[in-house]
């Protein structure tokens, strides 16, 4: 990486979100491998977990993805506008939305009850690709076993509609041990078997989150469906998977300063320094994904050495306490909240008590996406 022209770039923006395409990459060749004869759909969802799709999605869709999955209608459409031309799965919309472009973009749509399963076979359309969602037990969306096969059934009735397979969700893969993953796969072996029973021929049926498809081969079926893998954190604590983790969110310290003892800092002075030292801020508060709540639970990285926050966290700001600053932290230094250089996503949500699925999602506000590949890096 060509370190010179990254530190230039991110001198330039207080706050930035840095993005490494060949991360992505080695994730998405080494999950196609993981696959084997399976294959593989990349879910980008949620602005490809806040890694940013229009930059993301190509990679991942020239690294091996057979197909791609997504929350919502606007999400899909926006692939095919960046031009993704791979199958394109959407399970989160309403029969009261128009989907028609969706169809018209050759978008496979979810059928996750039997009103979504009516409302497409009343459709005018020539041609509809549809995966039915099967509730295994989650208990969220997804059509029910007392509904299997009506449903099933209809939608083999209707002419203008392929099936082209089943899916359903994992309530507790990231628990190896949890006996629920083998309770959800009985039933999804159930629901096969129900929709063979109906003629469905159902070619391509996916189960498998990230958790699963690094762990539960016998699960793979025709296909597996990672997501947070995709972005280098792994699913399950304790385990490696080779995996290199994207996203890097990094602070500019715009202040360096004494503090005496028994002075405080931020709002309210909750925090006082026990000793005389300096503390620094960096520009990164709730607004723009901080939460209020991580107040004095992490820590930051600057110069290799970890600094604790303290205070209060701001909107726009936080404190961190250098002590005695042997390091010579100055304004300017880069302070690595987490990602290349720092404590990892992972490190982050166990300080502050949630996942790492959250917190890649959290750096917004104010901050600047950086994208770096093959030691070029530019901004969104």
């Amino acid at each position: 990486m060509a370190k010179n022209k990254v530190a230039q770039l991110e001198n330039m923006n207080l706050l930035t979100k840095r993005i490494d395409l060949d991360a992505i990459a080695h994730n998405t060749r080494l999950l196609k491998n993981l696959a084997g004869p399976a294959k593989l759909m990349a879910v980008v969802k949620a602005n490809a977990y806040n890694h940013g799709v229009e930059r993301v999605a190509p990679v991942i869709a020239q690294n091996g993805a057979d197909a791609f999955g997504v929350a919502t209608l606007a999400e899909a459409l926006q692939l095919r506008e960046i031009g993704i031309k791979q199958e394109v799965l959407c399970w989160i919309w309403s029969p009261e939305q128009d989907y028609t472009a969706a169809i018209a973009q050759n978008i496979d749509l979810a059928v996750v009850s039997p009103q979504h399963a009516q409302a497409l076979i009343n459709t005018d359309a020539k041609h509809i690709r549809v995966s039915v969602k099967i509730d295994t037990g989650l208990h969220r969306s997804g059509v029910d076993e007392q509904d299997w096969h009506e449903v099933f059934s209809q939608l083999h009735a209707a002419p203008h509609i392929e099936v082209t397979g089943l899916f359903t969700h994992l309530s507790c893969a990231d628990e190896p041990e949890n006996p629920e993953t083998d309770a959800q796969n009985d039933a999804f072996r159930r629901a096969l078997a129900v929709a063979h029973s109906v003629g469905l021929e159902v070619p391509v049926n996916h189960m498998c989150n990230s958790p699963a498809a690094l762990t539960r081969p016998d699960l793979h079926f025709q296909m597996i469906r990672p997501g947070l893998a995709l972005y280098g954190l792994e699913p399950i604590e304790g385990l490696d998977h080779g995996l290199r983790p994207a996203m890097s969110w990094v602070g500019q310290v715009t202040v360096v300063k004494p503090i005496e003892a028994g002075q405080g800092t931020s709002y309210g002075l909750t925090w006082r320094a026990e000793d005389s030292g300096f503390v620094a801020v960096v520009p990164a508060g709730y607004a723009d994904g901080m939460p209020r709540s991580a107040q004095e639970k992490f820590a930051v990285t600057i110069n290799g050495v970890d600094y604790p926050q303290v205070g209060r966290v701001c909107m726009d700001q936080f404190v961190v306490y250098l002590g005695e600053n042997p390091q010579g932290v100055q304004a300017g230094d880069s302070a690595v909240i987490f990602g290349a250089a720092g404590q990892s996503a992972t490190e982050l949500a166990d300080n502050i008590g949630t996942i790492n699925y959250e917190v890649v999602c959290r750096p917004t506000g104010r901050t600047v996406a950086t994208y770096v590949s093959e030691g070029e890096i530019d901004e969104a």
